[in-house]
């Protein structure tokens, strides 16, 4: 995995600055050179607060690509003095872990400690996350591991428990100008772009400090004379492709943001999580039942023409295919977004199913039951059922629960959409219900 600032030893180190890589040359010194995680390393916050108390316990760094994982962990080991040991886990097994256990056991007879950093934590299975249980439990080793994956559900509960998880966050647009001036200042010039230029040079980034380092090394190389625009320099460097992980957290991340902004009637926010989604290579039929399923939770019959406006704007996609079904699709999120909104139908479900479960296997009422047999007619199948199309007004107000059972009330329709003449027909057969069974009683 590629971070900002990888660790790389003293003897990696070539006399020749220039073959070095810019990222590896303006490396941090010291924690408060690190750019972009103030949060976390600054006196309030828990970084800052452990070094303060003189006492470092182990962690798990988890964030995106490039914003100093590997760097934080060196520094950490550096500020603590602790031996800095640093495996992968693509590249490492029980063998490996093994002779590093034993190395650092060693290490500790002899007074000193083990800061033991491991990349892609994510990536080791559950009997390779146990077998550092022990060695964190017994101080051999302070372990600080880095992933870009949720901990939650890439790591043991056992880890996590013993391990307290830093979340850093990507770099914003400030954090990379703040690396671009370090890189000018290493290499003794400024970068021949215009001030709109410089701001796509470090959109492109997208929040990676190494990626943007490495950008800003290629525009140097360059070597032109006068300063380039967006559009010279849009021609010259392709841009990054956008962070997604279709199987991964970022995916779960933008569906529910897209969720979020259909179901808080935010057309534009809709449009751009959704644009995201694509942009990711998400497969667009994912998205179409996706959508669908927001009408069906959140609009519901505060608009049952969303759910249609869905349904056929998934059957032109099958119809058009990329790109343009894609259309089709994204005008059904504007319509989503903009409809009214109700889950009173999705809360009457989930109350329905739970009083399902509790009420247990109590029978409906004998009156509403068939009784095909003589003997069905016998126990009272059917007895007393009255046939609401001979009522007054086509509506009996009988009974259909168990009896015994207390009356519930489960759809509660709001007053938006056309859920509100919904609202008054359930108003209205509640009170012919009430009617009924007072008139029954006289």
């Amino acid at each position: 995995m590629a971070d900002l600032f990888d660790n790389a030893s003293a003897s990696d180190a070539h006399p020749h600055e220039a073959i070095r890589p810019l990222a590896d040359r303006i490396r941090p010194a010291r924690l408060t050179d690190v750019v972009g995680q103030e949060k976390v390393l600054g006196p309030d916050g828990p970084l800052g607060a452990m070094l303060a108390a003189g006492s470092l316990s182990s962690l798990i760094l988890w964030g995106p690509p490039g914003v100093g994982k590997t760097t934080i962990a060196r520094l950490l080991a550096l500020e603590t003095d602790l031996a800095f040991i640093q495996i992968s886990a693509i590249f490492s097994g029980v063998p490996e872990l093994r002779k590093v256990f034993d190395a650092a056991r060693l290490r500790r007879q002899q007074g000193r400690g083990t800061l033991l950093f491991v990349d892609e934590i994510h990536r080791f299975n559950k009997a390779q996350q146990d077998s550092f249980l022990p060695h964190m439990e017994d101080g051999t080793i302070v372990l600080v591991g880095a992933t870009t994956e949720n901990p939650s559900f890439e790591l043991n509960a056992a880890l996590l428990s013993r391990a307290q998880v830093i979340v850093l966050e990507r770099l914003d647009l400030a954090d990379l100008e703040r690396l671009a001036q370090r890189a000018e200042q290493e290499l003794g010039r400024a970068l021949p772009l215009t001030p709109q230029a410089r701001d796509r040079l470090l959109e492109m980034a997208d929040g990676d400090g190494r990626a943007g380092l490495n950008l800003i090394e290629q525009v140097m190389a360059w070597r032109v004379t006068g300063q380039l625009d967006t559009d010279q320099l849009s021609q010259r460097l392709m841009r990054r492709a956008a962070k997604y992980d279709k199987s991964g957290d970022e995916h779960y991340n933008l569906i529910s943001a897209l969720h979020k902004s259909v179901r808080g009637s935010d057309p534009d926010a809709a449009l751009y999580w959704f644009s995201r989604m694509l942009e990711g290579g998400e497969d667009p039929r994912y998205l179409a039942r996706r959508i669908t399923r927001m009408a069906v939770e959140d609009i519901g019959l505060a608009d049952p023409a969303a759910q249609r406006h869905c349904l056929d704007a998934w059957a032109l996609y099958e119809r058009l295919g990329s790109p343009e079904g894609e259309l089709a699709l994204a005008q059904a999120v504007i319509y989503l977004a903009l409809a009214p909104k109700s889950n009173a139908g999705y809360a009457a479900y989930k109350g329905a199913r739970d009083l399902a479960r509790r009420s247990g296997s109590q029978m409906p009422p004998a009156h509403i039951l068939n009784a095909p047999t003589g003997l069905m007619k016998e126990q009272g199948y059917g007895a007393g059922y009255q046939y609401d199309h001979d009522a007054e007004d086509g509506f009996s107000g009988q009974n259909y629960f168990p009896d015994g059972m207390k009356r519930p009330v489960l759809y509660l329709p709001v007053e938006r959409g056309f859920e509100r003449e919904l609202k008054k027909r359930v108003e209205w057969f509640a009170s012919l219900r009430q009617k009924r069974r007072t008139e029954g009683k006289t």
